[in-house]
């Protein structure tokens, strides 16, 4: 392995799913501007997720639309002259 390539500022970070508001801990050296206070009483950086292994679809075994940011009504918009003549 490379020597000094490694970051040395692990520090603890919640992750949130937000398809289902699911979180867990763990460390991490991913920046964060929003923090939330976690079950031990500790504040700690807040990292956002739109899927994890709570949600996504191979380990939950059940397909599921996670549309977060409006996909596919912009998509179903761009083309709906298109889909209605099909």
């Amino acid at each position: 392995m490379k020597k000094d390539i490694h970051p040395e500022e692990y520090r603890m970070v919640v992750f949130k799913d937000i398809s289902n508001d699911y979180m867990f801990m763990t460390r991490s050296t991913a920046p964060s501007r929003e923090t939330v206070t976690w079950e031990d009483g500790n504040e700690y950086p807040l990292i956002k997720l739109e899927i994890s292994h709570k949600s996504h679809p191979f380990y939950t075994g059940k397909m599921k639309l996670v549309d977060t940011a409006g996909r596919v009504d912009k998509f179903r918009n761009r083309y709906k002259k298109h889909l209605k003549s099909s």
